[in-house]
């Protein structure tokens, strides 16, 4: 009981601070029920924030209840609710029996016996093949040498471009070549000085997905091996004055790009270029303007490095430790990690799957776009996503630092520095 009012305290300084993030925050969702637990109704209740993946999630639901009775119910909560959910949950109330995990929150929710463990069960699976799963995604949601979640997805960031604009502009379409000074120059001559179009859009919260990857991509980090904030290192410092530099001269003003999404500006005509996720694909393939007019490329290059560097992360399919159909729970998580359902997921066009070697056929979900750049970074240099014990303790705040420069109000390199010292002070607290 200590251990969760520990949580409960920890978890509502946050509650108003959550950010949009990864695999699928930015698809958006809609109210699917309560996601109250099945205590009392035996069916297991799933909660999940990614209304673009429910449909492919259902069907591999259904062959499970069809394979084992076990009836279930998929509710789609987006993502701030989905949070406030789970930490009423943690306070006494209802938590849905499976759901989605997340690095910025599994260490919390681990540490203070929240999650279910599913070590023992895990460890006798004639089905699971955990060593299939990237280490750094099963450690992720492994603590004490205990597991609480199985690996869902991973996730590779990429270029959406729109052809016409490219077209119009004589310029080639993106190929993987590039640097990132020469997309600067292409970004430039696709910026309109009339302000109806810009070379490329993103925001401070679009981070995984955008400005961290330029961060690695030009020799810095954002968080040192030992736990240290990497916003003091020269080359983050160049790579976020890179970033300034966009800011300024090829996207949208700051306010607009903080009030609607890039991809609304992608889909609308409004950008040439926006970096997105591989969890965003399930939208953009049923969004008929993208679908007329974009295409996906490779990240560019460092300049100095060569390198096209991917952040990349994974979500975890996770149990309430209070659930009232405990061994229906596993059997659902397990059923979702097997080879022959993540392959399923793959070629539904879900979302990349965790298990190795099975998203190739991903790419063909859709005719849409050319989606191979996605597993190219797979075979790239790979990121994954920066996090510590309590990364939202110093993640909302270097996001919220962050717009003071691209508003214009604050030198970016003085904000590095700060951000530095603001992280290294948090994380030494933890």
């Amino acid at each position: 009981m200590r251990k969760t009012k520990r949580l409960i305290a920890v978890l509502l300084v946050f509650a108003m601070a959550q950010m949009l993030t990864a695999c699928g925050g930015s698809a958006g969702g809609s109210e699917g029920g309560s996601g109250g637990s099945s205590k009392g109704s035996g069916t297991l209740t799933v909660a999940i924030w990614d209304v673009g993946q429910q449909p492919g999630l259902q069907e591999i639901m259904d062959a499970f209840t069809e394979e084992t009775g076990i009836k279930t119910s998929l509710q789609v909560i987006e993502w701030d609710s989905y949070w406030t959910l789970l930490e009423a949950g943690a306070s006494g109330g209802e938590m849905p029996d499976v759901f989605w995990m997340h690095s910025n929150e599994a260490y919390r929710y681990m540490s203070n016996d929240i999650l279910l463990d599913l070590t023992d069960q895990i460890a006798e699976s004639d089905v699971l093949e955990m060593d299939k799963f990237p280490e750094d995604l099963k450690e992720m949601y492994q603590l004490d040498g205990k597991t609480y979640a199985v690996p869902k997805d991973m996730d590779t960031v990429a270029i959406w471009y729109n052809k016409d604009m490219f077209d119009e502009a004589g310029i080639p379409y993106p190929d993987g070549s590039w640097t990132w000074d020469e997309f600067y120059d292409i970004a430039v001559k696709l910026t309109k000085d009339d302000g109806s179009q810009y070379g490329f859009a993103a925001s401070t919260v679009n981070e995984q997905d955008t400005w961290m990857n330029i961060i690695y991509s030009m020799g810095g980090c954002v968080l040192t091996d030992d736990w240290k904030s990497g916003f003091d290192d020269p080359n983050t410092v160049k790579a976020m004055e890179f970033v300034d530099k966009c800011v300024k001269n090829v996207m949208p003003p700051a306010a607009t790009m903080s009030e609607t999404g890039t991809d609304v500006l992608f889909s609308s005509q409004k950008v040439a270029m926006i970096s997105q996720g591989s969890w965003m694909v399930s939208a953009f393939k049923d969004n008929e303007d993208i679908v007329a007019h974009g295409d996906v490329a490779r990240l560019p290059k460092g300049d100095e490095t060569g390198k096209s560097i991917s952040m990349y992360n994974g979500l975890g399919w996770a149990a309430s430790a209070n659930t009232g159909m405990p061994d229906e729970a596993y059997k659902l998580i397990e059923w979702f990690g097997t080879k022959d359902m993540q392959q399923k997921q793959a070629d539904l066009g879900v979302t990349m799957s965790a298990y190795e070697g099975v998203s190739d056929n991903w790419v063909n979900c859709t005719d849409a776009f050319h989606l191979q750049p996605y597993l190219d970074a797979l075979e790239g240099d790979l990121v994954f996503r920066p996090h510590t014990n309590s990364t939202l303790a110093w993640w909302n705040p270097m996001v919220e630092a962050l717009k003071a420069p691209w508003n214009g109000e604050a030198d970016m390199a003085e904000t590095c520095q700060k951000i530095a010292d603001m992280m290294n002070e948090t994380i030494a607290e933890e």
